[in-house]
């Protein structure tokens, strides 16, 4: 007698827990290499943010009555946490780690009915609200200790996060412009970057001095992400070469006023997008039409807000923009079905 088993017949051995882990460990090289050139600060405001998301996601999972362990186990909140840590300022204050980490939990993912359900990418949520409500704030970045000449300790870094000055080092002298914000400002005041690629700030990253590096190790994490099959190919090709295609042609009709190629690619949030942030399979289009117009959209939006819109990386606003255009994209590019068009005789 045959015994017929019903499906499914296979078992895949990926959970939601192993690929946030996959993604989380991925991340560290750029954590490390952030700590070189940065200091401490973004260890510290990890810390804050992963207790703030152990808290947040209690209380929310015990409002929607969902049990508590499944949900924080599933290391989702982790990894909305840690991308939304790395888009900010080194030494932000702690409030700013605090509110932009709840938010992003609260109103980006819990309040649309949690995981797999949340339109907007949580972390790239709560970086455009604290973009939007703490300007000042998330306007002072760290220099690289390259760039500043002064190596903050972990003692100084809790000093500027929790009470905003340190003994003996004047902020001015650790604080500057992002290459990013640099350029922005240089256009706005003058009409070009001109001679501003040969200033301090602009040497420095060409030597790597930090944000280079950091942008590096996004990569080289996104290739073993890749490799592992964590993630699809379609979203860092196409976001990194709609970014590149427009960076060439307009560098190419005025070197004197629109930065290179390797400046948008390694400079702000690019890479730590491209691999760790658009590849968000919950926000992010699901065919494979879809994720190359999808992440493609990204990347012309991206150079559009970076040279003429208000903020010097708009990394969070053009993913949130494209996460709208998610239903209508997967609409139209849907796969042709299997067996369309056969004829039958």
């Amino acid at each position: 007698m045959n015994i017929l088993n019903t499906s499914p017949f296979s078992h895949s051995a990926h959970s939601v827990q192993k690929a946030m882990m996959q993604v989380q460990i991925a991340a560290i090289p750029a954590m490390l290499t952030h700590i070189y050139f940065f200091g401490w600060g973004i260890t510290i405001q990890w810390t804050l943010a992963v207790i703030t998301a152990l808290v947040v996601e209690s209380i929310m999972l015990k409002l929607r009555g969902r049990p508590i362990k499944p949900y924080l186990t599933d290391f989702s909140a982790l990894i909305t946490v840690t991308g939304l840590v790395f888009c900010l300022p080194p030494e932000a204050p702690w409030w700013v780690v605090v509110s932009g980490s709840a938010f992003a939990l609260i109103f980006g993912k819990h309040l649309y009915g949690g995981l797999g359900y949340n339109p907007f990418n949580p972390a790239m949520l709560g970086f455009a609200f604290l973009l939007i409500s703490f300007p000042a704030q998330m306007s002072v970045w760290t220099l690289p200790s390259s760039v500043s000449g002064v190596h903050l300790d972990f003692m100084h870094s809790i000093d500027l996060i929790f009470f905003g000055t340190t003994a003996g080092i004047a902020l001015d002298a650790i604080t500057g412009a992002t290459p990013l914000g640099f350029v922005k400002t240089q256009v706005a005041s003058s009409g070009g970057i001109g001679d501003s690629l040969g200033s301090t700030i602009f040497n420095s990253l060409e030597l790597g001095a930090g944000w280079a590096w950091v942008n590096l190790a996004f990569f080289v994490g996104g290739l073993w992400m890749l490799y592992t099959r964590s993630i699809r190919w379609h979203f860092p090709v196409a976001f990194l070469g709609s970014l590149a295609l427009m960076a060439f042609i307009f560098h190419e009709i005025d070197p004197t006023k629109y930065a290179s190629v390797s400046f948008h690619l390694f400079s702000g949030g690019t890479m730590l997008a491209a691999f760790f942030i658009i590849t968000d399979p919950v926000t992010a289009s699901t065919t494979p039409r879809g994720r190359l117009v999808y992440a493609a959209g990204i990347g012309v939006l991206l150079y559009v807000i970076r040279n003429w819109g208000a903020f010097p990386d708009g990394i969070a606003f053009a993913i949130l923009i494209m996460n709208m255009c998610v239903p209508l994209i997967d609409q139209y590019t849907q796969p042709r079905v299997f067996g369309h068009g056969l004829v039958r005789k």
